[in-house]
């Protein structure tokens, strides 16, 4: 498709052309990835070598005790991997009444009792065993190099850092890990973590195996029994990645693909098949009326969403019912373009986070998301290895009874998942891996971009460029500050209820793009990385 490549925003960045790149939230990631590429590697090697640098670079977002998934196009076809992680046996509804209250309606925010069976390290090995080409435990060394030598804390990162001390430094080995002088890094320290390059290189020499049933899956169950969790060896052995069929929207001619659930990416479909009831590009792309009619579009996806998504076995609809023509077209047929409306869930009934970006000359694409969800996750870090876990367990139900009781916990269930890879399609060909972290901003962030560059002809970096919103609760929204202030307006007099706030991450989501175009081999892609991060878009 033509682009404009016309700068249309203020920006640090410029489209990246090269037959081969890597997208990363951190150069020195993409820099893992490139190396190696250089060596030999296709798209996936790079991926899982920049996803285990990431691990390293940017620790306020992502861990080695994380979760992830992936859609990658292997060069003949698309394939998912949800690497989310289950319960352990012991979690019921009881277990944390019983320990945290009646009242507890979730499991907590942080410690060991937020931290299901991490997933990531699975996720990489599954990826290199079935698409890889090189030893797997040559992906894993430019990450244990960066780990032992070192590197100098960047702006967002140490800033995220700073912002997490006063509430984790608390937390079983956070302090140990993360805390090298009594505080959080300054921007250009050294920052060493020798503990974790000591897991990559086990996780590297045994495919993955050591954390679920050798010396660091030990090491993350004693670890646990000793700061009150309940995690056992049975539960980190049972783990296992799925392969899944990715779900999909047609939209102007393209298809996006999500992960299904018990990830949230449906979202981003369901607000699409709104959109498409709708001539968006008679609009003018930065226009309060383009905007509103996005919003509600996203509104009414989410409604349905925190209703009825889960893991897909406790879920009353299917996501082809979700999906379904006749009722998006419904749902659309509630949008006002004179006001914003607070949207319930609709009847379907019917009969903090890393992302990152690979593609290379062969014309194999990954898209990549890993995330210990709330920024350090848990903080809870098991010091012998560096092993940072997640609090992803945060996010299911303790309450049978309520209306979100299809996401409540269970031994050995997933819980609701925000992290979501996307990949887009045209008449079953590849087109672009593309991702937007940050909580409920990735489908939001999916949708925005992808109307800019569908909709609007605006390249990926111009896409990850512009200002954007950010949809919260009823008819609550925030705008960054470079929005037009004609557009902030407009939204305001449409009934939007929205303050203009300072603009990062875990704000507005920040995103990396590999959009294809043409033959690899002799066109390569453009890619683009978000400036709200420290990434870089790389290639050769």
């Amino acid at each position: 498709m033509p682009f404009s490549y016309t700068p249309s925003y203020a920006s640090t960045r410029l489209p990246v052309f090269a037959r081969n790149v890597v997208s990363t939230s951190h150069p020195l990631a993409a820099q893992a990835g490139l190396r190696i590429l250089q060596q030999g590697g296709n798209a996936v090697d790079a991926a899982v070598a920049a996803a285990a640098a990431m691990t390293i670079c940017e620790p306020v977002s992502n861990g080695l005790g994380s979760d992830a998934f992936c859609i990658l196009w292997d060069g003949q076809a698309l394939h998912g991997l949800n690497a989310s992680g289950r319960a352990p046996a012991a979690w019921t509804p009881e277990y944390f009444h019983q320990r945290y209250g009646q009242g507890q309606a979730t499991p907590p925010t942080r410690g060991m009792d937020t931290v299901t069976v991490p997933g990531a390290v699975s996720a990489w090995a599954a990826l290199s065993a079935r698409f890889g080409k090189l030893p797997f435990a040559d992906l894993m060394e430019p990450a244990a190099e960066i780990a032992e030598r070192g590197y100098l804390v960047p702006v967002v990162v140490q800033h995220k850092w700073a912002a997490a001390v006063g509430e984790l430094q608390s937390q079983p080995g956070f302090a140990q890990s993360f805390m090298p002088w009594g505080r959080a890094p300054q921007v250009g320290e050294l920052f060493q973590f020798q503990a974790a390059a000591r897991a990559l290189r086990a996780i590297g020499a045994t495919r993955g195996q050591a954390f679920y049933t050798g010396e660091i899956a030990q090491a993350l169950v004693a670890f646990s029994q000793a700061h009150g969790g309940s995690h056992t060896l049975a539960d980190f052995a049972a783990h296992q990645p799925e392969w899944v069929t990715p779900i999909a929207r047609n939209y102007r001619g393209h298809t996006l693909h999500e992960i299904p659930p018990n990830g949230q990416g449906i979202a981003a479909l369901i607000a699409l098949g709104i959109l498409d009831q709708f001539d968006v590009a008679s609009l003018p792309v930065d226009s309060a009326a383009s905007q509103h009619l996005q919003i509600e579009a996203m509104k009414l996806a989410f409604a349905d969403v925190y209703r009825y998504v889960a893991e897909p076995s406790s879920m009353e609809v299917t996501p082809a019912q979700m999906l379904d023509d006749a009722y998006l077209a419904s749902r659309a047929r509630l949008i006002d373009m004179n006001r914003a409306q607070d949207f319930g869930a609709g009847n379907p009934f019917k009969g903090g986070t890393i992302y990152l970006t690979a593609a290379d000359e062969n014309g194999m694409m990954v898209s990549f998301i890993q995330s210990n969800y709330m920024g350090f996750g848990s903080g809870c870090v098991e010091p012998t290895f560096g092993v940072s876990l997640q609090n992803r367990g945060q996010a299911f139900s303790t309450d049978r009874t309520a209306a979100n009781s299809a996401n409540v916990v269970a031994p050995g269930k997933r819980p609701f998942h925000t992290i979501i890879p996307a990949f887009l399609t045209k008449d079953g060909q590849p087109v672009m891996s593309y991702g937007v972290m940050g909580a409920n901003m990735q489908p939001q962030g999916h949708l925005q971009t992808l109307v800019r560059m569908l909709d609007y002809g605006q390249n990926p970096q111009a896409a990850c460029d512009a200002p954007r919103w950010r949809f919260n609760a009823g008819l609550g929204i925030n705008v960054e500050p470079d929005m037009p202030a004609a557009t902030v307006q407009g939204l305001k007099g449409l009934g939007h209820r929205l303050e203009a706030m300072q603009g990062s991450y875990q704000d507005f989501g920040a995103g990396q793009f590999i959009w294809r175009m043409g033959d690899p081999k002799v066109h390569g892609y453009v890619a683009a990385s978000d400036p709200r991060r420290d990434g870089q878009a790389a290639g050769y």
